[in-house]
């Protein structure tokens, strides 16, 4: 985690006895190192409501879901060379997703800085915080907020097109719990939701994505 912040996460090399897979998180209070019993809730912690460039995922650290945030700012560059900052994400998964942007749906990000964030000092390194990456990005670009109560997860591929991740239904489960009511997911991955109809009935909303055209129809519900 962050130096400047008060949260830890412990995630073990090397485990003769089980699985590296897992991680715990703490908090640095004036007795030591307390464990988080909600670090999807904390991680979520003062989000800003109806602001543009930022959009919830929930990731998978071993077994255990957690939802994140990851903010986007785009803005006007004056220099020839715009500039592409990363921070907690891949650069060159941040530069790829750009290319497929601009490419399928003719966005100019070409004249803009590019700044991606993930808050609370995480690292991202898996291919499902994707559609969330884009949508911040474009939500920024064009200055339309990402509902609140909107999370989104999926793989993008170079043809715009939403790909399926692991661990779905623990990930829906998570955002669920969460207070989200419409979750963004890749088409195929709505049949690994075995609880989807019960969901359903309880006000959540799934919203499938096909391709990064949908992700736009999505960004329109904000306006």
């Amino acid at each position: 985690g962050d130096r400047r912040q008060p949260h830890r996460i412990v995630r073990a090399i090397k485990n003769r006895f089980g699985s590296t897979n897992e991680i715990g998180v703490f908090e640095m209070c004036e007795t030591g190192l307390e464990e988080v019993a909600n670090p999807s809730a904390m991680l979520l912690e003062g989000r800003p409501s109806g602001v543009s460039g930022s959009c919830a995922v929930c990731i998978m650290e071993g077994s255990r879901p957690l939802i994140a945030e990851i903010q986007a700012l785009v803005t006007p560059t004056v220099f020839p060379a715009p500039r592409r900052t990363a921070n907690g994400i891949d650069y060159n998964r941040m530069c790829l997703l750009l290319a497929v942007l601009e490419k399928r749906l003719g966005l100019k990000f070409s004249t803009s800085d590019v700044y991606l964030n993930v808050i609370g000092g995480l690292k991202l390194d898996e291919p499902a915080i994707d559609a969330a990456c884009c949508l911040a990005m474009i939500s920024s670009l064009r200055d339309i907020p990402v509902p609140d109560d909107v999370i989104a997860f999926g793989e993008v591929g170079l043809s715009g097109e939403f790909r399926t991740v692991a661990s779905i239904e623990q990930r829906v489960n998570e955002a669920f719990r969460l207070g989200f009511t419409k979750i963004a997911l890749p088409k195929r991955s709505l049949a690994a939701v075995k609880n989807a109809a019960q969901l359903e009935a309880e006000g959540t909303e799934f919203i499938l994505l096909g391709g990064i055209y949908d992700a736009v129809r999505l960004l329109a519900m904000g306006e």
